[in-house]
C-alpha cells in the first residue's frame, strides 16, 4: 500500500498576491516558501502544538524570511494576541506573508479582522475567505463578534 503524502499546505488559501493563509506546512513545504516569493511566515499557534514543525524558525531563517510565532490559544483568543498580530502583519505589510496555524481557523479569522477592521474591507467580502475554510463556533465567533462591536462594524459571522 502506497503511503500517503502530506499535503505541504493544507488549507492554503491566496487573499491577495502579498497575503496567503494555511493550515501547518510540512517541513518541504517551509522550505519552499523562499522560492515561493515570500518574504516572512507568521504562526499562529503555540510551538508545542503536536503537528508543529520543530525546525520551522530555522527553515524559515535559512531562507532569508522573517519568522515570527504568536502563541495564540485556540480556546482562549485574546484582544491583546490580535493586537500582536496586527503590530507584526503592519509591518511587514509591502511584503509577502504566509500567516499560518494549524488548520487555518486562527490564521483565517485573524487575517479576516485585520482586514475589516485594519484594512477597512468590506466585511462581507471579507469572510468569504473565511468561510471556505471553516464555520467559527463558540469562543472564536463570540471573539469575532466583539472585535467588530468594538470598532463599530457591522457584520454578523456565519
Amino acid at each position: 500500500m502506497a503511503e500517503k503524502k502530506a499535503t505541504p499546505f493544507p488549507n492554503r488559501l491566496e487573499i491577495n498576491a502579498k497575503l496567503t493563509t494555511s493550515g501547518q506546512p510540512t517541513a518541504d513545504g517551509l522550505a519552499t516558501l523562499g522560492a515561493q516569493g515570500f518574504d516572512a511566515v507568521i504562526y499562529l499557534a503555540p510551538p508545542t502544538v503536536s503537528d508543529a514543525v520543530p525546525d520551522e524558525a530555522v527553515i524559515v531563517a535559512r531562507q532569508g524570511l522573517t519568522f515570527v510565532n504568536i502563541p495564540i490559544k485556540f480556546s482562549t483568543p485574546t484582544d491583546k494576541d490580535f493586537e500582536s498580530f496586527v503590530g507584526v502583519l503592519s509591518s511587514l505589510e509591502d511584503r509577502k506573508v504566509m500567516v499560518h496555524c494549524q488548520v487555518n481557523f486562527r490564521a483565517s479569522s485573524m487575517v479576516f479582522l485585520y482586514r475589516t477592521i485594519i484594512k477597512k474591507e468590506d466585511p462581507a467580502l471579507a469572510y468569504e475567505a473565511v468561510a471556505k475554510i471553516w464555520s467559527p463556533d463558540k469562543q472564536w465567533k463570540a471573539f469575532i463578534q466583539t472585535a467588530l462591536k468594538k470598532h463599530n462594524i457591522e457584520f454578523e459571522p456565519y
